[in-house]
Order: structure tokens, then sequence, then C-alpha cells
């Protein structure tokens, strides 16, 4: 039964803990929830899901009574979403002077999600999921353990079936009565749960395992930081900007032809304004295509006699920079050059070498590959050449 309309959603994040396995590796550090974390701290990207799902009415951060950090925080989040209530000693106890704060406000049937203040890595996707699948008895989001479990007994070790385990992971949601209910239970049988479900369980429950991405990864160890950033890093919407261009000469006077910045011998030279090079030029067409930003013939015009017989690697620097200042960096770049002769297969390396130079990449992410036409068309009977590049650019 998926969340109904009048059926108002609740979010409840514990974040009153110090985190004592996390403190005793950074001493005199800020607790976990306000660790650093990809350019904001840990505690703003785990609510920031929970802010930007529209059926969440409003997102209750249970804090420390001498929190300081947290003021900060909700500056720059600067959501109306969000309330604060002072937590407990023990994460159930947040959790359930969270479920106070919300006695007079939440109706009995009204959803109460609760997500840990240490999960960063929550995506939308996930939360969505969830609260589309949640029903009568509450649901979890969970991944299914894929590894092989061992259990210590003792001085022995036995392999753990691992059929039907799954890990819980948050958030987790309940109807509100029906979860205070159960941590009051609980607490009055003087047991400590390790999640809601667990509380909602012992009533009888069953909630709903609803599979979650296993990358929904819990801050316990200052190690786990960067196991998290790398997580934010790969999951962030990254812009990506496709390009191509293309560049054709005649051949006319000379001994020789530019291609990629490498001189190679040739009975017969280019007709051309700067030095003829098409690989260059096919190259620079595709990255300003990328960008938006016009061709190589605007920039570099033939009729500016500032670029007669100039080198083409000073348009490529040139056209690296307008992309560098855009915040775009080249990820890869194909160069095929179209020519009955001369070959190239030689002088692939130095061209990309020269290439990587300009652009400020690794050659390796150069590609330059060459082919014929057959000897059918202009090409094909030895007028001329051309090339043709892709580019693709990203952040």
């Amino acid at each position: 039964m998926p969340v109904l309309a009048t059926r108002r959603v609740w979010a409840i994040v514990p974040a009153a803990g110090h985190g004592v396995r996390f403190a005793a590796s950074t001493e005199g550090s800020a607790p976990k929830q306000y660790a650093p974390l990809h350019g904001a701290t840990v505690l703003e990207w785990s609510l920031r899901a929970l802010l930007g799902e529209p059926r969440v009415h409003a997102v209750v951060v249970a804090l420390a009574a001498d929190d300081t950090h947290w003021p900060g925080i909700a500056a720059r989040l600067n959501s109306p979403k969000l309330q604060t209530t002072i937590g407990g000693v023990t994460r159930q106890e947040t959790v359930a002077n969270g479920l106070e704060f919300l006695a007079t406000r939440a109706a009995a049937d009204d959803w109460i999600l609760v997500h840990d203040a240490a999960r960063p890595c929550l995506n939308a996707a996930d939360l969505e999921a969830l609260l589309d699948a949640v029903g009568g008895d509450g649901a979890v989001l969970a991944a299914p353990i894929v590894d092989t479990v061992k259990r210590e007994l003792g001085q022995r070790v036995a392999t753990v079936d691992r059929q039907g385990l799954w890990r819980a992971l948050t958030p987790q949601v309940f109807a509100f009565a029906q979860l205070r209910h159960a941590l009051k239970e609980a607490s009055l049988a003087g047991i400590t749960v390790t999640d809601e479900a667990q509380a909602v369980e012992r009533l009888g429950l069953r909630p709903a395992l609803v599979q979650g991405s296993p990358f929904n990864v819990k801050i316990t160890r200052v190690s786990d930081l960067s196991i998290a950033a790398n997580i934010l890093k790969m999951t962030e919407d990254t812009p990506m900007r496709v390009g191509q261009g293309f560049d054709v000469h005649a051949f006319g006077e000379g001994d020789h032809v530019i291609l990629g910045g490498v001189r190679i011998a040739h009975p017969k030279g280019v007709v051309a304004h700067s030095d003829g090079d098409v690989v260059i030029h096919a190259l620079c067409d595709a990255i300003l295509g990328a960008l938006g930003d016009g061709d190589i013939g605007r920039h570099f015009p033939d009729s500016d006699p500032r670029y007669r017989g100039a080198d083409s690697r000073v348009f490529l620097r040139v056209v690296a920079a307008r992309m560098q200042a855009a915040g775009l960096k080249l990820i890869n770049a194909d160069v095929t050059v179209l020519a009955e002769a001369p070959r190239i297969a030689a002088h692939c390396s130095a061209m990309a070498a020269n290439l990587s130079a300009d652009l400020g990449v690794s050659a390796q992410l150069i590609n330059i590959k060459a082919t014929t036409t057959e000897r059918l068309g202009f090409i094909g009977r030895g007028e001329g050449l051309a090339a043709l590049a892709s580019v693709l650019l990203g952040a």
C-alpha cells in the first residue's frame, strides 16, 4: 500500500550522539555528523534527500543539549522543513524524544521516517521507493548480504547461511502511534534496540524490506569518510559535453605535411592559411563544439594575417584554455585521419604526446587512427586529406 496523501510523512534524524568509535581516532574534533565531507558536513549530506523529497512534511533533527554546531548548518540549509528538539543519551532515547516532540503535531497514523545522521549517501531514488512501498507494518530500507558470512564461536569459526539475510539501512518508516508504542515497550522491558524495526518486530509486526543501494554507508570511523566521499563523487551529477569536428585540406606544393604537430615527409604539402594541420583543426572544432563556443574559423579566421603559416598547436592551447576556463576537462578524444598517403602509424604516438601536452592531459586519453577511402573521391585520388575528431568533456 503506497503512502497516502492524507497521511503525512515526518522525518526524525537522531543527531545527539558523539560517535565514541569515531571520536577515539579524532580526539578533540567535532562529532562525526559534523565532520567535513565533500564540501559540506556529514549531516548536511544526510539531510539532503529528506529535504528534497516533496512527501516529507518536516524534518526533526534531535540534537545534543550542548550542540554548538547546528546553527551554522541550519543557516546554510535554510529550509522551512527543518525543526529541532533535544535528544537523549542513547539513539533509542533520541528517537523517542523526537516522537514526543511530534506528539502534538503528528496524527496517530502519520508516517515517521527515521534516518541516521551519519548516513550521507542516501539517494533520492531509494527514498522514493521506500515511501512507495510502505504498508501497515512499516518498511525498512535494506541491502541483501552478498558476501559469505562467518560467525566466531569461541575458538571455532562457522559459516552462516546468508540466504534471506539483509543489512538494515535507514531510513525506516512506521506509523507514529505504532513506533511510539514499540519504543516505550522496549524501554519498559529494559531492552536496547539497535534500530526502530527491532522495536516494532517485538510487537509481532513484520515491516517490509525494501532493497536499497549498498552504497548507503554509515560513518562509524574516520576511514569511512573517504569511502563516502568517493561514493558522493561517483553518484553526483557531472556535466558531460560531446563535440565533433572535421577539417580538410587539398594537397599542393611542398615536401611535408603537419599532422598533430608532427612534421611528416610527403611529396606534397597542403594548401592552407596556417600550417594546415587537419588533426589539430578537427580537434579544436570538436572541443569548441562541446563548449558551444563556435568553431575554429570564428576564433582564428583565415582572413587574419596573424595566422598565416601559424603553428596550429598555438590554436589548440588557446582552445584548451577556454575549456579550462569553462570548468571542463578532456575525458577522451578520438581522431581519425582520412588519407591514402602519408601513412601515419609510426607517428601516432608522437602526435598524441603533442596533443596531450597542449591539452594538459594524459596521452592515454587521446586515440589517433587512420583510414583510407578505398580510392574513392578526392581523398582516394590523392588530392587531399581530412580528419574527424570526437571529444567528451566533463567537470
